[in-house]
């Protein structure tokens, strides 16, 4: 891991041996020697920015699509399921359905009312996704190399465009959600090319098409290293689709497209939140991966419960936020709609109340998906939105309706947390040792 032989990028392989033995032993002595916060702090500062710019993506739509009507909030609400598909592809290489778009959408939970605005959102994401999934691979690409400034100019001059597009396209040129959709396929494309760019400067790891040579080695490698964060994003996606599904069926009679939008605002500022955290889990992930290759395992442990005890407190807070303004929050993105306020603040009170506890399984999970432990890594991984999750979807409502709904992801955080505590205990005293 401190000199890896070779990289994936669109599932090719290329040597790094055209960077200088310089640059190589520059970026061994700062991952190695430089004081653990001050190199957590650095790395994951351009990393908590690209993943809280990558979340307004969708918060920004759902926050202009919601002026239209609660039907098109809707909409979007059901195409993240897709979208999260698309970064189970993109993470795991580091890394379409057209003419069946009526019938994916209803696979995907759509109520009857919501099908044609879920339809007009999907159209262009689907256009865009290659460039949405090698996005995602170029900029975790350049974050595990330490590169993550550049990765980080790409998405947030993508998501900068988006902003811009978004009012101009849905409102201004009276596209509405199609509006929304194409601006966010735009500054997809946007974002993609400058993230290419960004492999060509400095440090980073150049494409050189010339070098692919495919080997099993390699793919093996990609396997490891891949494999619990494509379970994690298949469950997400998995999971979105039950949610989907549990709030049209469990919602008050003629409130299905109501209680459908208000679980995917809650969805997008959950998301947004946690997007702060997973940016600075990220920034720890080279430095575990540099010094545990470097044998400098008192630096992973101290690296470890540093970007534990941080991302911790850093929740904690927002969590407390939530839970206090939650109505208020649930009103900015479609306030004209009372059953939506109220399914939506009921939900992110819920799930303000564990959030915290979810650092835990994540921290844990990147330590063990760095230091090649893939199986403790895809367990930790698949725990919150599969193993828990989708259990609790499908048993609380049957009991408690729309508050189970309400509750679910709630209950699959705690559970997630009980099980994170005993590997947590044990990866801790095994670097101690």
């Amino acid at each position: 891991l401190p000199v890896p032989c070779k990289v994936s990028i669109f599932n090719f392989h290329f040597s790094i041996f055209n960077l200088s033995m310089a640059d190589l032993d520059s970026k061994r002595r700062e991952m190695t020697e430089t004081p653990v916060p001050r190199l957590v702090f650095r790395l994951a500062i351009p990393s908590m920015i690209s993943m809280v710019v990558t979340a307004l993506y969708n918060v920004v739509d759902a926050a202009f699509v919601g002026r239209l009507s609660t039907e098109a909030t809707a909409g979007i609400g059901i195409a993240f399921a897709y979208m999260t598909f698309i970064q189970a592809v993109g993470f795991f290489f580091g890394h379409v359905g057209l003419p069946l778009l009526p019938q994916l959408v209803v696979l995907l939970g759509a109520p009857p009312q919501v099908v044609p605005h879920a339809c007009n959102y999907l159209r262009y994401i689907l256009l865009a996704s290659p460039f949405m999934m090698s996005a995602l691979t170029l900029n975790n690409q350049l974050r595990l190399q330490g590169n993550a400034r550049f990765g980080m100019i790409g998405i947030v001059s993508g998501a900068i465009l988006n902003i811009i597009l978004d009012p101009i396209l849905i409102f201004a040129l009276d596209m509405g959600v199609t509006g929304a959709s194409v601006a966010t396929a735009v500054s997809q494309l946007f974002a993609w090319c400058l993230l290419l760019r960004g492999t060509m400067r400095g440090d980073s790891v150049h494409i050189r098409f010339g070098n692919f040579k495919p080997s099993w080695a390699c793919y093996r490698e990609i396997i490891a290293g891949g494999l619990p964060s494509l379970f994690r994003q298949a469950f997400n996606c998995a999971s979105a689709v039950m949610l989907n599904y549990a709030a049209a069926r469990y919602a008050p009679v003629g409130q299905e497209a109501s209680s459908v939008a208000a679980f995917a605002v809650v969805s997008r500022t959950t998301m947004f939140a946690f997007s702060l955290i997973l940016g600075f889990t990220q920034g720890f992930q080279p430095v575990c991966g540099f010094n545990y290759g470097a044998k400098l395992y008192r630096r992973v442990r101290q690296a470890y419960l540093f970007t534990l005890g941080v991302s911790t407190a850093m929740l904690t807070l927002l969590s407390a936020l939530g839970y206090l303004f939650a109505p208020q929050i649930i009103a900015l993105f479609r306030s004209e709609d009372p059953m939506l306020i109220d399914i939506g603040a009921s939900a992110l009170r819920w799930q303000c109340i564990i959030f915290p506890l979810c650092t835990l399984a994540t921290t844990t999970g990147m330590l063990f998906q760095n230091i090649r432990l893939t199986l403790p890594a895809t367990l930790l991984s698949i725990a919150r939105q599969g193993l828990f999750f989708i259990p609790a979807v499908l048993i609380l409502p049957h009991f408690l309706g729309i508050h189970g709904v309400e509750m679910a992801q709630a209950t699959a955080d705690l559970c997630t947390f009980l099980l994170t505590i005993p590997f947590a205990v044990w990866i801790n005293r095994k670097l101690t040792r």
